[in-house]
């Protein structure tokens, strides 16, 4: 075999340790005391998890907080800011800080993204020219597929609805939407689901991001997946606004989104430094409790968003710390509710974006990543640090573990 990674325990069954063969690119074997030989990794009874999904990142316009002048930190602000940031963005300047941060998501174990992609009339379709070269220089180490979207508007933004037909002819794999800047948040949603059954792809919306349980766009998003059968190929992301819904309205999203088969992406890092800032004190946290919509059927991811910009100004990639910080946000303290705070970084962030050939079986691609922790709840209580990364079978990571250098007696 090519590689036999020892002593490895996994997501689902870590009562035991086992061994993982690996040949071409794949997991051909999985038992305790394989007898093959190869080169081995023993991992000594540490995680052994799927690698790391990121749902909804924005590789674009990270790292440009040096362009922007962000004073009071609200969504309007980070918008306009932005805006005016992209007429400076070059296909080169969007390459190389996409480039950056790529490599901080796969030092952190990501082995899987979707990138959000803005198209309008004043960015053109530089972005897309500077993040297509880096799906393919890093196809060694993560799959890449992009959404693209008009962030400051469709029906109202002229020249829009032309450069997004475009990106999806050039390669955008998924098609997504910002109704709440549109004249007409209602036709927009109308037209991304046109453009969805013309290219035959998947959708995911930017949707509901507000204070309050008002006018949820979620409802036509839900009628529309059911209309069209884009069930299972329909996600949101954000939502804040179930964040303020009553336990009443909350549920019947909840039930509405299960029984349409739309999918969430709650971004925690970001949906926390936006929401609240109506208030002078007690301000609200904003972010969507995704464990209380599993309970309801409902498949959740979290991801990260926004990098170093007026929307989010931190991050280091970390999916980890998106589930730690997810959890400590929502009150989660039950062992079964942090663990699915990792399975929406793993596992249910496979089943959100559709990755095929994924997870820890006999005859799945060889992409996982190995942490300092025995159990997922571990990992996310203790913000484990990715040791190894493997991509189809190759290493791609490797970060040692810290060590104590005690003084000698």
């Amino acid at each position: 075999m090519d590689l036999i990674v020892r002593n490895a325990r996994l997501p689902s069954d870590h009562g035991r340790t086992v061994d993982i063969g690996v040949e071409a690119g794949r997991i051909v074997a999985i038992e305790t005391g394989l007898a093959a030989e190869g080169e081995e990794l023993d991992v000594g009874g540490r995680l052994v998890a799927p690698g790391f999904i990121e749902t909804h990142i924005h590789l674009d316009k990270s790292c440009i907080l040096d362009r922007c002048n962000a004073r009071h930190g609200d969504l309007p602000e980070a918008i306009a800011e932005v805006a005016k940031a992209k007429k400076g963005f070059t296909p080169e300047d969007v390459y190389e800080r996409g480039r950056r941060t790529l490599e901080k998501c796969i030092l952190n174990g990501t082995t899987r993204m979707r990138t959000q992609l803005e198209v309008d009339p004043g960015i053109g379709l530089r972005g897309l020219e500077g993040v297509l070269p880096l799906i393919e220089e890093y196809r060694w180490a993560i799959d890449i597929e992009i959404c693209v979207f008009p962030q400051e508007g469709l029906l109202n933004n002229p020249g829009t609805d032309e450069l997004m037909v475009e990106a999806l002819k050039r390669g955008a794999r998924v098609v997504g939407a910002a109704p709440y800047t549109d004249s007409d948040p209602h036709g927009q949603i109308d037209r991304v689901f046109e453009m969805a059954r013309e290219f035959d792809v998947d959708i995911d919306m930017h949707l509901d991001f507000g204070p309050v349980a008002d006018r949820l766009d979620l409802e036509y998003v839900c009628e529309l997946a059911d209309r069209y059968r884009w069930g299972g190929r329909t996600a949101i992301g954000h939502v804040t606004k179930l964040a303020g819904a009553d336990p009443g309205q909350f549920e019947a999203a909840a039930r509405r989104m299960s029984d349409a088969g739309v999918a969430l992406t709650v971004l925690p890092s970001t949906d926390l430094f936006l929401m609240g800032r109506d208030r002078d004190c007690h301000h609200v946290r904003g972010v969507t409790h995704t464990h209380k919509l599993l309970q309801h059927g409902v498949n959740c991811s979290l991801s990260t968003n926004n990098v170093l910009n007026p929307f989010t100004p931190f991050g280091d990639c970390s999916l980890i710390r998106m589930a730690n910080l997810n959890a400590n946000i929502c009150h989660i303290g039950a062992t079964h509710d942090i663990r699915e705070c990792f399975a929406m970084i793993t596992e249910r962030s496979a089943k959100l974006i559709n990755a095929p050939d994924y997870g820890i079986e006999v005859g799945k691609a060889a992409d996982f990543t190995v942490l300092d922790c025995e159990r997922p709840e571990e990992a996310v209580a203790e913000l484990a640090p990715v040791l190894f990364a493997y991509k189809r079978g190759r290493r791609t990571v490797t970060r040692p573990a810290a060590q104590l250098h005690r003084p000698h007696h």
